[in-house]
């Protein structure tokens, strides 16, 4: 049984994983998110809720006690919200964190399936490349996980592809990001102070 830290547990991808992990392991999680009312009905043996921002600091060390994992999958300024993450983690026994970012942020999306999805076309991009950097800068056991444009497909029909290697494909579904994750926070060498791009096969 893993404790696992989910930050943006209301979005797309944080809710998607939050019932992935409740229906496929029996790891115990905390739920942090602005705005708690989309989380639905929660399970008390299971789960616990901590609202506020990742960039409050009391809050955040208070959602990081007794965690083994931090999974964040964030939305608005992510750099300071990384910088945020990693300086208090830094003050911690939490050293394992999954932080998603997309896809391009390296330019490794080939011509063959749409190079203009890249950040040298795509500013926008930016916000999640400088994320990124925070995060691969840290002491952290981190891994950057950098989806395809993700899909409700409920297939587990992915693959990964490492930092400096071509992404494979353009789309993946939100359970095999899910799936990875479950992955990852499971098997603390897997992806370990690396990049995985995660796309459908």
């Amino acid at each position: 049984m893993t404790k696992i830290l989910i930050i943006g547990a209301t979005g797309t991808v944080g809710s998607a994983t939050r019932q992935y992990l409740l229906a496929n392991s029996n790891d115990d999680l905390t739920l942090m998110a602005r705005s708690t009312n989309r989380l639905g009905s929660v399970d008390k043996n299971r789960e616990r809720v901590v609202i506020g921002s990742v960039t409050d600091t009391a809050v955040l060390k208070e959602a990081l006690a007794g965690q083994d994992v931090v999974f964040a999958a964030l939305s608005g300024d992510l750099p300071q919200m990384a910088e945020a993450l990693v300086a208090a983690m830094g003050t911690t026994t939490v050293k394992r964190l999954l932080f998603i970012t997309s896809m391009g942020i390296y330019n490794e999306i080939p011509a063959s399936i749409g190079d203009r999805g890249n950040l040298k076309y795509n500013s926008m991009l930016s916000a999640y490349r400088k994320a990124a950097d925070v995060v691969e800068g840290s002491d952290l056991n981190y891994t950057v996980i950098r989806p395809g444009w993700f899909d409700n497909g409920g297939d587990l029909d992915y693959e990964i592809t490492k930092k400096g290697e071509p992404f494979g494909g353009h789309d993946v579904a939100v359970t095999s990001i899910a799936d990875l994750v479950m992955r990852l926070a499971h098997d603390p060498e897997m992806g370990s102070r690396d990049s995985l791009g995660i796309n459908r096969k």
